[in-house]
């Protein structure tokens, strides 16, 4: 636990963030969790995961934009990612942040930025996920998506839900009343014990509860998890109810578990994989460090390689 809640704080320092860049085996590394800096080298990736049954989950990132003209900008690139999704035919749909779009400067402006990506998404009959982020932006960001499902349709726009939240319960419940489809994941934030419960067992105990309300709604949703308990557990729920491989997906993170990604493709599951791109990479790196601590060794053994 020490050493997650260390690495999430770390996640957060600019100042570390500039200074461990400047080596070059470190940022090597992030080649691990991390497709590249520019569009071209994600498509590049997602190309392969297609090949290998995997669908995909674009992601351009940066978080936390605190000018109005680096938001925009964000639109801006995400409108040429469905434009490239089109051109090239990968099979893959977008994943944004609320706040790579201006949510901590005006929360209007998060919606009108969301808006317009989710509208040209709606168009070339594709679909945005909004990603979740830190406890303290997780009700707007659930009335910023409430606003957007109320316009748009339930293919168009979809949400995530964190399992390690005490809240999650009620508002899975209230979701599904939409409905609204929804990417169950454990969460990856440093929250308070009053917030998060702060045991594993906990979490995964609330995750398979989730999970099982989510397959029984008869909504196409996602269980983001590399957890092999629990993708078993959702497997015989999934049987056991008589629920179809087509019914819902796994999706899981690029860089982890891809021989698990592999299998369950082959064994007919629908898997997509979340893969990030951008120049903005260390707070999602340093975050896929925290989920699995052992992976500091990874980097560790390999930074003294190099």
């Amino acid at each position: 636990m020490v050493t997650r809640n260390a690495l999430l704080y770390l996640s957060r320092q600019e100042g570390v963030r500039d200074f461990v860049t400047r080596f070059r085996p470190f940022k090597k590394l992030t080649e691990r969790f991390v497709a590249g800096e520019d569009m071209e080298e994600a498509i590049a990736v997602i190309r392969e995961l297609n090949a290998r049954g995997c669908m995909a989950s674009f992601d351009h990132l940066n978080e936390s934009v605190t000018d109005p003209a680096e938001a925009e900008a964000e639109v801006r690139e995400y409108l040429r990612i469905l434009a490239r999704i089109d051109e090239t035919g990968i099979r893959s749909n977008v994943s944004i942040k609320l706040t790579q779009f201006g949510l901590k400067i005006d929360p209007e402006l998060a919606y009108r930025n969301a808006r317009a990506v989710v509208a040209e998404a709606a168009r070339r009959g594709n679909f945005v996920r909004i990603d979740m982020e830190s406890s303290d932006v997780t009700q707007i960001t659930l009335d910023i998506f409430k606003r957007l499902r109320a316009e748009f349709g339930l293919n168009d726009v979809g949400i995530v839900l964190q399992a390690y939240l005490r809240r999650t319960y009620a508002d899975l419940l209230d979701l599904l009343k939409l409905p609204a489809r929804i990417r169950l994941c454990k969460g990856a934030y440093n929250e308070p014990p009053e917030v998060a419960f702060p045991d594993k067992r906990e979490v995964d105990r609330n995750f398979i509860r989730l999970m099982q309300m989510l397959l029984s709604s008869g909504v196409y949703h996602g269980i983001a998890t590399h957890d092999e308990k629990i993708i078993a557990a959702t497997i015989d729920y999934a049987q056991r109810q008589g629920i179809g491989k087509e019914a819902f997906e796994f999706q899981m993170l690029y860089g982890v578990r891809r021989d698990l990604q592999e299998k369950l493709a082959r064994e007919g599951y629908n898997v997509r994989v979340y893969v990030p791109y951008g120049k903005h990479w260390y707070p999602y790196f340093m975050r896929r460090l925290a989920e699995r601590p052992a992976n500091v060794w990874f980097v560790a053994k390999n930074l003294f390689r190099g």
